[in-house]
């Protein structure tokens, strides 16, 4: 074994979180290494989450807008056909170019790639391969993996995750979906587009869990209307892989008669685990908490000092952007500094048609906490500019505090809710009222029109409806 090469933060896993918090410690000053095993870098998020997915659900839309929507707006074309070859294509290059601008920021950055599975031996030791390499800090960054259900075997060509579902070679004509939260909806809604007959099977009440009821609600509405059925409080337990597809079994969720649905291909969204397998974590004494998550301290120390975690091994939502700024933090820690991190104040977005996004408080978690707020709504269908772009659907609601105007929450289904967001997070680090919205002059004619009248609406004086 050679002589050990000296860094001062070698980080493990080139996901979102990790390539960041490499990325933003090399612009510090610090010796940075990353170590990712598999061929390209940007983790899950970029090869096989995130960035094809929303190729994906870009294409499907157009797909869809092409044959059912154009001709309203007075754009005639002839029969649509579908070019799945070309869809995968274009999926692939996106991934790739993605993929290729984090290799040439590592190598803009001076950021070593050490390619391999990296192993902690010593909290100043990570190995990868034959070689050992000592740094000042380790940072875990690993991410998640997809989560089956017991007795269900994801095999990729039957049975699919995420990542087989993103890589199908030609459209079911009937897909299961077990999991409405957020990666099914979104998957499904790409193969009801292209053709598949989807249904969405549910253990809970709702889909959507975690977000706010009412987004929940309305979401099942305007997806039953585009042809996802739905089988909600419906739990399975059990799949028979056959020459024609799988056949599930299926029982009411408080146990009852079991029926059979049977399905070309079956997605299983019902959500991921942290990533930590293989690591040595265990060896050197890095305490995992009754979720299989790494414990960190409020500067994302684990139980062993000089060993960091950052992203969806660690406790908090699985988002990318969440693991990303934590990356952040963390270098700029590492480097002496000081950094912080709302965690009330990171938005959801599910990117279905419409979007359908959040940030802050639901209504539920404000009745449960004894919270009084008040709540102004508006609808796109009031908005001139939605009208213009035949997409009406959904609403703005605002939550604010009933004595203080504070906004506490901010929840939007409609056109565009995943960049109208941003708008209302800002605005929520501020510490902003509703009036501070309703204040601020508007482009109009805009879809951020919609954020103002529903700020407008929390004090009862909406202009427009």
């Amino acid at each position: 074994m050679s002589n050990p090469v000296s860094y001062d933060v070698i980080v493990i896993g080139a996901g979102p979180g990790g390539y960041v918090c490499a990325i933003r410690a090399a612009q510090l000053g610090l010796k940075t290494a990353c170590v990712e095993k598999r061929g390209t870098l940007g983790g899950t998020c970029l090869n096989v989450g995130c960035i094809p997915s929303k190729a994906m659900l870009h294409a499907s839309e157009r797909y869809e807008e092409a044959g059912h929507h154009l001709a309203a707006l007075g754009v005639k074309v002839g029969p649509v056909a579908l070019d799945l070859k070309a869809m995968m294509k274009h999926k692939d290059s996106v991934v790739e170019s993605n993929t290729k601008g984090i290799e040439f920021l590592f190598k803009k950055n001076k950021i070593d790639w050490l390619k391999g599975e990296g192993v902690v031996t010593s909290p100043g030791t990570v190995k990868v391969g034959s070689e050992e390499y000592a740094t000042k800090h380790i940072v875990i960054a690993t991410g998640s993996d997809v989560v089956s259900l017991p007795g269900i075997i994801i095999d990729e060509k039957r049975i699919v995750s995420s990542t087989g579902a993103l890589d199908l070679a030609e459209v079911p004509k009937k897909m299961a979906v077990i999991g409405g939260g957020v990666i099914g909806l979104e998957l499904g809604a790409v193969w009801r587009r292209l053709g598949a007959e989807v249904t969405v099977i549910e253990f809970l009440d709702r889909i959507l869990p975690g977000m706010d009821g009412e987004l929940s609600r309305e979401m099942k509405k305007i997806l039953t209307k585009q042809g996802v059925q739905f089988k909600l409080e419906t739990k399975v337990t059990g799949a028979k892989t056959t020459a024609k597809g799988v056949d599930l079994t299926l029982e009411a969720a408080k146990g009852g008669n079991a029926e059979t649905l049977s399905a070309d291909i079956v997605l299983v969204a019902v959500g991921r685990k942290p990533y930590v397998a293989g690591l040595g974590l265990d060896k050197v004494g890095v305490a995992l908490d009754e979720r299989g998550r790494i414990k960190t301290d409020a500067r994302f120390q684990t139980s062993v000092p000089g060993i960091y975690a950052i992203g969806d091994v660690i406790a908090g939502p699985m988002l990318a952007h969440k693991a990303e700024d934590e990356g952040v933090i963390l270098a700029e820690m590492l480097a002496g500094q000081s950094g912080h991190i709302d965690y009330n104040l990171i938005p959801g977005v599910v990117y279905t048609w419409p979007e359908v996004a959040s940030v802050g408080k639901t209504e539920e978690q404000l009745k449960a906490e004894g919270v009084d707020y008040k709540v102004g709504k508006f609808p796109f269908m009031a908005n001139g500019r939605a009208r213009a772009m035949n997409a009406t659907e959904g609403f703005v609601k605002i939550l604010a505090d009933a004595k203080y105007d504070r906004v506490l929450g901010v929840h939007i289904i409609g056109p565009e809710a995943g960049t109208l967001i941003g708008e209302a997070t800002l605005a929520m680090e501020f510490g902003a009222s509703s009036e501070d919205i309703a204040r601020t002059c508007h482009a109009h004619p805009t879809l951020e029109e919609v954020l103002k009248e529903a700020a407008l609406a929390v004090d009862g004086r909406p202009l427009h409806i």
